[in-house]
């Protein structure tokens, strides 16, 4: 290999498994996992978009949480799976910058909307009075977007960074997709500790966000649990649990990820964790957000029931002009 990464034309994705049997095993139970996340979150922007009575800042936010779910798992899962499918490694160069800037850009754009979806369940719970103010349909444009342009600028730097410095140490990313820790590891080059210390930045801007989610959900217990009414207990929890299982998880295994260091550092290890942050996650979210959501599980029945009379209108009426014809 040059020492220049101009002179690369691909790189080589760790596989999953070596043998054919379990290249197959791999590509079905993505395939699986692909469609689940397909399904679970269209259906929720479906759901959210057709509602009317869903128009709130909550699923306004829940809605901008699915979409990103969707693409960030669609930037990574189907090329994996298609390499598994025709037993190969190889992904492009062009195809490496894309995948890694289409990553960068979702999950931090990601957590920075789940960070404004603490500080909704926040004002919600502790300021209600305020909560048409705060958080007007102006507010709430002005926020998610605020979101998806941090994203998409911290994904532009790092990914301008990463690939202007030169990569001798071969091709082959220690990783089933392509990221800024193993590709950092084929870099020769002291620049490379820049953009180390430059992702230690921004994983600390992350843990800052995840202080701050955490903070506002001690200030959010403190004021459920002064609710008199049991029922009204239940109700806000149901709206915040959710979020904040989807917060730990997310944040615990990217940290720990880009953190950790590099004497517990392996390769089955990487494997799972970026299956956690980076899989798991979007197929599991729709899940976790409908199941204690009463509300939402409502307007999806009412989504899927309004369907099937649709449906079964749209049938009923050629097979009933087919009896009437055999009749005559």
């Amino acid at each position: 290999m040059s020492n220049s990464s101009s002179s690369i034309s691909q790189f080589l994705l760790l596989p999953f498994a070596d043998t054919r049997e379990l290249q197959l095993l791999h590509f079905w139970l993505f395939l699986g996992i692909y469609l689940a996340a397909l399904l679970g979150n269209g259906l929720i922007i479906i759901t959210i978009a057709c509602d009317h009575r869903l128009h709130t800042p909550m699923y306004f936010f829940l809605l901008n949480l699915s979409i990103l779910d969707l693409g960030c798992i669609s930037t990574t899962v189907p090329k994996s799976m298609a390499n598994s499918f025709r037993d190969t490694r190889a992904i492009s160069y062009t195809g490496c910058v894309a995948q890694l800037f289409s990553f960068l850009f979702l999950m931090v754009t990601e957590f920075f909307v789940l960070t404004v979806m603490a500080y909704d369940r926040y004002v919600a719970i502790c300021h209600p009075l305020h909560y048409g103010t705060l958080l007007g349909s102006r507010a709430c444009v002005h926020m998610a977007a605020a979101a998806w342009a941090s994203g998409f600028l911290h994904a532009v730097l790092h990914t301008a960074k990463i690939f202007s410095l030169p990569l001798c140490y071969g091709n082959a990313v220690g990783q089933f997709f392509c990221e800024i820790p193993p590709i950092l590891k084929l870099s020769c080059s002291d620049a490379y500790l820049r953009e180390t210390g430059f992702l230690v930045v921004s994983v600390c801007l992350g843990f800052g966000c995840f202080v701050f989610i955490v903070v506002s959900y001690v200030q959010i217990f403190r004021a459920v649990l002064r609710i008199p009414s049991q029922q009204g207990r239940h109700k806000a929890f149901s709206t915040c649990l959710p979020h904040l299982a989807v917060v730990s998880l997310f944040v615990s295994t990217v940290i720990f990820a880009y953190l950790k260091p590099p004497s517990i550092s392996s390769l089955f290890l990487d494997l799972v964790l970026a299956f956690l942050y980076s899989v798991f996650p979007p197929a599991v979210n729709p899940l976790i957000y409908s199941m204690r959501n009463q509300e939402l599980k409502d307007a999806m029945w009412k989504l899927m029931t309004g369907c099937l009379s649709i449906n079964k209108l749209l049938i009923s009426k050629p097979v009933l002009l087919t009896l009437l014809l055999l009749a005559i």
